[in-house]
Parts: structure tokens; sequence; C-alpha cells
């Protein structure tokens, strides 16, 4: 796990991105590819001739001129090796066109100031369509603790499991990992299987089963999370069936909706 790609784009996430990206990167070793992404912008009703579309993108355009020449020379004193790519279109697009070499992907799990972009379904379209995990940071966030607690949300899915094997780079930095069921009448790989496949890469975890009768599981992972003073939160993006967590929501969706910590997405 040494190819770190940010997203970088001028909007209300991008310190918490940035400053999440360099911890992640410094304690990996790794290296950082920034991905600026000139958003293109579709003005419905645009009876210009695409005049009125152009001038929003050169705007744009402009804008992550100026914001490259700002993070570049903040980059030259972060003692980290670094690449920079440029794109236009759309963020969720352009960061999974340049995922295919990455080993993590860095973004926003969602803003909160509008209009900036829709993150929650951005993040949610990359976990899904990169293959490739990602990390998800609060816009408040100016850091993450590689080698604080890690939590694993752990429902024995395909999902999680992927994700858990390509993050033991990460898990290793850890202080400490607990794996947390939830007991829900799931099938999946039972957490002490994972347990021990994690003491064979040296990462020694714990198990934590909590009942989940008629309570979320974003409601359980959240209090656990803050109980055990959780540095972020591994989890599978998406576990269950899509269509039913596209009609009625899910842990997916409500995690990147209200998680005061990072995530790390896998699908």
């Amino acid at each position: 796990m040494k190819n770190i790609l940010l997203l970088v784009h001028d909007d209300a996430g991008q310190e918490a991105r940035f400053q999440t990206a360099l911890d992640i990167t410094r304690a990996l070793e790794g290296h950082l590819t920034c991905l600026d992404v000139a958003q293109v912008q579709v003005i419905a009703g645009d009876y210009s001739g695409g005049a009125a579309t152009a001038m929003l993108m050169a705007d744009e355009r402009e804008r992550e001129a100026a914001n490259r020449v700002t993070l570049e020379a903040r980059l030259a004193h972060e003692g980290v090796q670094w690449n920079w790519i440029e794109s236009s279109g759309g963020l969720a697009e352009c960061v999974t066109r340049a995922a295919g070499l990455a080993d993590l992907i860095v973004v926003n799990r969602k803003l909160d100031v509008f209009p900036e972009p829709d993150m929650r379904g951005v993040t949610a379209s990359i976990a899904v369509r990169s293959g490739t995990p990602v990390v998800a940071v609060p816009d408040d966030v100016r850091s993450l603790d590689v080698t604080g607690r890690a939590l694993i949300a752990w429902d024995g899915s395909d999902p999680v499991t992927a994700t858990m094997r390509t993050c033991i780079p990460l898990l290793k930095l850890a202080a400490a990992v607990m794996l947390l069921t939830i007991d829900d009448g799931g099938e999946g790989v039972p957490a002490e299987e994972a347990a021990a496949y994690l003491s064979r890469h040296d990462v020694h975890a714990t198990i934590r089963r909590v009942a989940g009768k008629h309570r979320h599981a974003d409601d359980i992972i959240a209090e656990e999370s803050a109980t055990w003073e959780a540095s972020y939160c591994l989890m599978g993006a998406f576990s269950h069936n899509r269509l039913v967590e596209a009609l009625f929501g899910g842990v997916t969706r409500r995690m990147l909706s209200t998680s005061k910590l990072p995530l790390i997405l896998g699908h």
C-alpha cells in the first residue's frame, strides 16, 4: 500500500482530504498522486449554444489553476514524494479513471456546505466502481491518526473481507484493532476467522459482539467507535443488496451522511 490518490478540487472539503492524505502517505512511506479535477458543470436549458457552460468551465479551470499553485507550494515543504495529474469531467468519473494503479483513494464522506458537490454520492460511486479502498473523511477533520485505534465493522461479507486484506499495511500501524460484529442474524465469515487471519499478519485484534435487534447498524457502529475512541472505521461498502441500499438508505449511505470518524470503505 504505497500509492495514495488524492482528489484535489477547490471546495470546503479539500483541506480535510489534503491533511489526511499527507498523514497516510508519510505513515506508509508512500507516494502521493494529486488528481486535480476541473468539474464540468452543465446548465439545463442553456440556450446560448453552450456558451454559458463554456464560461463556467473557464472559470473552474482558472480557479483550479490557482489552487494548484497554492498546493504545490505547500507540498514542496511536506516531505513526501508526489506528482500532479489534471483532469476534467465529473468527480466520480475522473477519480475512477485514475484509480487503476492506486492502493488507496482519499475523498470526503460528504460536504455539508451548499452548493458543494454531492460527495456522498461521489464517494459511494468511487468505492463501488474503482475496486480500490476509499478513505472518506468528514470535511472538518485535519488529521488521521494511523497509529491510533482501528475499528473494523465486521459483517463477514466479501466487501469487508477484501478491504481488510488490502488494508493490512495500514492496520499494522494501529495501536489496537477491534472487530465489531453485530448479531443481527446475518451470515458470513465469522469474526474469529478474521481475527486468526489478522494474527498471521501480526495484527492482534479483539472481538466485540453487540446485539443488533431493533437498532440500526450505523448507530451501533458510531456508539462503539466513540466509546472505544477509535481513530477510524473500516467497513465494506454496500455489503448488502444494492437495490435495498438504494431504496432504504442502508448502512453505507447513513455512515457517509453522519459519521464523525474517517471511514475506510471498500467494495
